[in-house]
């Protein structure tokens, strides 16, 4: 097992399935078929808080999590106690060997609805038995990216540090959401050991706790002081942001750091009316001639209140974001399902599944598929995402035609175009062939392909739709089953 990432490898999460799936995969067993081989897609229908696009994240986490899949003694009583459960099947499981082929869009990437951003195609027996855990991992992460990234553009560059672990719904949560939070453009986190673990930079300075436990505000602030004079932060709304906190921070940095030889780093309001607050404590830190101390605004903040703050004029240099990113409190599910969408023949060949619904949104797309993002050569924007057949090759030298799948005489014809196919290559039978980039790269990834979004579709109200379209044949093959079933 890896060294590093370790805090999903030192347990085996092997039986975090739902229980349907182990009782499916025993009866395909049973049927003879556990070897057939099959397609799942995973894809999303809806954008958290009606945003413009999401944030994919936590591939390093499944990668680590299929590459560890391994049923103990433990697991195998635990089924066997059940009662329902073949000695073959048990068997099976003893012996099990992950034998699917994986592809991905890579962390980091914008990613739209109905688009597969993991696809999942092996034995149907083993296919099944990883979707809890492809939906876990990819749909918890993803969201917290998604609401990291919306909170980090409403900071319009300043830096957003993590402060949510207390808030969090379970341990995992914080520390994979100080993950994503990160990939999603924050620049820290307060949880140690996601830095210990993933390497995103954790920061913090004092509580309430402190300054309360001491005879005054001014000697808590002067005993910190002296203690961390390189970096220095100081909580001033313990008891009166303006009449004594500020004032007691200038003294302090007047009596302790500045003979020193060392400037002050900040000052952080955690609670009032933080945009008027703001203001004048910088005009009293200028005054005093610390124009150079930066002030931060934590309590209950989210993109819409930094948005606001910044239009009042606060003069706010960070933000600390709790519980509002963490648990993505305003939408708090990501909606990524995992469907059956192919079964391969004998020959090769692939007979294409669809899944039916009165809710025309459930409706799959049917069949063994991958997607390209098409950018303008004259200014990089991504245009729209192209849903085709796998052995589909998108000539993009010439002119394209796309239309809308639902609307389908809403058409456009595209040239001056780059096709960048989004999945790579992730497992080849079993076997992982793919490399994480470091958590730093993934982020500027992340940076860099926004740079590439409209500013229409990152608006955070009635953003633009981004479309997704589908190839003329696949839209044929998924029109022609939806005709047959509807003979039915």
């Amino acid at each position: 097992m890896k060294e590093t990432q370790s805090w999903n490898v030192q347990r085996n999460l092997t039986m975090l399935t739902d229980f349907y799936e182990l009782t499916m995969a025993n009866g395909y067993l049973q049927q003879g078929i556990g070897d057939r081989i099959a397609v799942f897609d995973m894809f999303f229908r809806k954008i958290p808080d009606e945003g413009g696009f999401a944030i994919f994240a936590g591939l390093e986490q499944l990668v680590d999590y299929l590459n560890n899949l391994e049923f103990t003694q433990q697991d195998l009583d635990y089924l066997c106690s059940k009662g329902i459960f073949s000695e073959e099947f048990l068997e099976y499981l003893k012996n099990f060997q992950f034998a699917c082929d994986v592809w991905s869009v890579e962390e980091g990437t914008p990613i739209f609805p109905g688009e597969p951003v993991v696809i999942v195609k092996g034995p149907i027996i083993q296919a099944q038995l990883v979707e809890t855990m492809v939906l876990l991992t990819i749909n918890h992460q993803s969201l917290i990216a998604t609401k990291a990234s919306r909170i980090a553009r409403a900071a319009d560059g300043r830096p957003v540090m993590e402060f949510g672990s207390r808030r969090a719904q379970s341990y995992d949560a914080a520390i994979l959401g100080a993950r994503a939070t990160y990939i999603g453009g924050c620049s820290s986190t307060a949880c140690a050991i996601a830095d210990r673990e993933y390497g995103v930079p954790a920061v913090g300075t004092m509580a309430h706790s402190w300054v309360q436990l001491f005879d005054t505000e001014y000697e808590a602030f002067k005993k910190y002081a002296e203690i961390y004079p390189d970096n220095c932060t100081l909580l001033v709304d313990t008891y009166n942001v303006l009449k004594s906190g500020v004032p007691n921070a200038i003294r302090v940095f007047n009596e302790v750091l500045a003979p020193m030889g060392y400037r002050p780093k900040g000052i952080r309001i955690d609670s009032g009316d933080i945009a008027y607050l703001s203001k004048k404590a910088r005009k009293l830190l200028d005054d005093a001639g610390y124009p150079d101390c930066t002030i931060c605004a934590s309590n209950s903040l989210d993109e819409y209140i930094i948005r606001d703050l910044l239009l009042q004029g606060a003069k706010l240099d960070s933000f600390g974001v709790g519980e509002n990113m963490i648990t993505s409190k305003s939408s708090p599910v990501f909606g990524g399902v995992y469907k059956l969408v192919a079964i391969e023949n004998e020959d090769g060949t692939m007979t294409p599944k669809i899944k039916l619904s009165e809710s025309i949104e459930k409706i799959t797309t049917p069949d063994f598929k991958t997607f390209y993002r098409f950018y303008s050569r004259e200014n990089g924007e991504a245009i729209a995402d192209y849903v085709t057949l796998y052995d589909e090759v998108v000539d993009d030298s010439g002119e394209i035609e796309i239309f809308d799948p639902v609307a389908v005489w809403k058409k456009k014809k595209l040239t001056n175009i780059v096709a960048k196919k989004m999945l790579v290559p992730i497992f080849e039978k079993g076997r992982c062939v793919y490399t994480s980039p470091s958590l730093d790269a993934i982020k500027a990834y992340c940076a860099d392909q926004l740079e590439h979004l409209w500013d229409e579709v990152k608006r955070f109200d009635n953003p633009h739709r981004y479309y997704v379209d589908l190839s003329p044949r696949l839209w044929e093959i998924k029109n022609r089953l939806l005709a047959d079933h509807n003979e039915l």
